[in-house]
């Protein structure tokens, strides 16, 4: 199609299990503005990697396509992860509609912080589950663990709200930062204010399967001597206050 726009894409996992309903292939944007320092994929982070993949709207869905079988039986899609989707509107409001176009079930999972005075509501209309991180709920906690300003991850919050799209809420819970009652019972409060009625709310353990990538990439360890979160306690913490 002439005049495409053309996106960065890390890479595709063709049968994901964990990021939205059913069987689902998860494209993974290239660039992040957050610097998160419980995020276990930093090789996604760089805006511009010249070893990442280009590619239009069209290639992709083509190549998605021959998924259709296992979205349809399972009830899946195509979710579109990264990095951070929201960085490139104009490649995934294309990519959103040329599913549509398929009938493929579309979700975006993002942590809400795009660019600059981004109107989100065109890309919301055409996402049919929005897979939302909540990385904090008090401004300094978030950008001591995210380098950046609540503010930006709360007016998508406000865009997601409007929009009526159903959201699934995921929140990593970090040993020693989020891992007990009092941050669980703050959560709470926190997605009653913002976010009132999410379909169901994930709380995603804390691992260190990303550990090896920061020393390959010489970066610092951005959480040492933070153990992995005990998926027991995480369970019981899910069962306690936000039961799926």
């Amino acid at each position: 199609m002439a005049n495409e726009p053309t996106g960065r894409i890390h890479s595709i996992e063709s049968m994901g299990l964990v990021d939205g309903p059913g069987i689902r292939a998860v494209v993974f944007f290239q660039g992040c503005s957050l610097r998160c320092r419980f995020c276990h994929n930093p090789d996604t982070w760089a805006c511009q990697d010249t070893g990442c993949e280009t590619t239009t709207p069209t290639a992709l869905v083509e190549r998605l396509s021959r998924y259709k079988a296992y979205f349809s039986r399972s009830g899946g899609g195509v979710t579109f992860s990264g990095g951070e989707p929201l960085l490139q509107p104009d490649f995934l409001l294309a990519c959103l509609k040329a599913c549509h176009r398929a009938g493929i079930h579309t979700c975006l999972d993002t942590a809400g912080v795009g660019l600059p005075e981004q109107d989100y509501q065109p890309i919301l209309a055409e996402t049919d589950l929005v897979l939302y991180d909540v990385k904090h709920w008090d401004p300094e906690r978030y950008r001591a663990l995210t380098g950046r300003d609540i503010a930006e991850t709360q007016r998508f919050s406000d865009a997601l709200r409007r929009s009526g799209t159903p959201v699934w809420v995921r929140h990593v819970v970090v040993p020693g930062h989020t891992d007990d009652e009092a941050s669980m019972k703050a959560l709470q409060a926190y997605l009653a204010e913002h976010l009132p009625r999410p379909e169901r709310v994930e709380l995603l353990p804390y691992h260190l399967l990303g550990k090896n990538k920061y020393t390959a990439m010489g970066l610092p360890d951005p959480l040492p001597g933070v153990p992995a979160m005990d998926k027991a306690r995480c369970a019981a913490l899910q069962e306690a206050f936000f039961p799926l």
